[in-house]
C-alpha cells in the first residue's frame, strides 16, 4: 500500500501551469457549477501539481477560480509520481469516476431532504430536468404508454 504525506500548500494561480495535452474538458457550465460549489462548501479538492508547478489533476478547479477571482488556490505535489505515473493517474482520475453510479431511492431521499430544509438544488450540480426526474418521477412518466399498447409497424 501506498501512503504518502500531501501537504497542501497555496499557491498564485498565475503560478500554475495547465498541462498542454489534458483531454480533459471544461465547458463554461460546468466550469460555473465548479465555482458555485467552491463558493457554497471552500475549496475542499486541491489543485493537483508536479514539483514544477505544473497541473496534473485541477484544470476545472483552477478555471472556477479564476472566475471567482482568487489569486491563489490550495494545492498538493505528487512528487511521488513518475511523469508516466502522473499521465496515466490523469486519466484514471477522471475516467473511473464515470463509471460510478447513483442509488436513485437514496439520491431521491438526499435531494427531499435538502429541498424540505430550504437548500438551493441547482448547487447540487444536477439541472432542473435531472432534479424533476428525481423528486417528480410521475410527472416525467405522464403520458408516457405501455410498451404492450405500442402498434406494430408494417411495412
Amino acid at each position: 500500500m501506498i501512503l504518502n504525506e500531501l501537504a497542501v500548500i497555496n499557491l498564485p494561480v498565475s503560478s500554475l501551469i495547465p498541462y498542454a495535452n489534458n483531454s480533459r474538458t471544461h465547458a463554461s457550465d460546468q466550469i460555473a457549477k465548479i465555482a458555485s460549489s467552491i463558493k457554497e462548501f471552500g475549496f475542499n479538492d486541491p489543485i493537483a501539481i508536479d514539483s514544477l508547478n505544473g497541473i496534473i489533476a485541477g484544470h476545472g478547479r483552477l478555471e472556477a477560480a479564476k472566475l471567482l477571482g482568487y489569486a491563489e488556490v490550495p494545492t498538493i505535489q505528487l512528487g511521488h509520481l513518475t511523469r508516466n505515473q502522473q499521465k496515466a493517474y490523469v486519466l484514471a482520475h477522471n475516467r473511473i469516476a464515470l463509471d460510478a453510479g447513483w442509488d436513485n431511492d437514496l439520491l431521491k431521499i438526499e435531494l427531499e431532504e435538502l429541498k424540505d430544509a430550504g437548500f438551493d438544488l441547482e448547487i447540487t450540480g444536477f439541472g432542473d430536468t435531472e432534479l424533476d426526474a428525481f423528486l417528480n418521477p410521475e410527472i416525467i412518466n405522464e403520458g408516457l404508454c405501455d410498451a404492450d399498447d405500442v402498434p406494430e409497424m408494417t411495412i
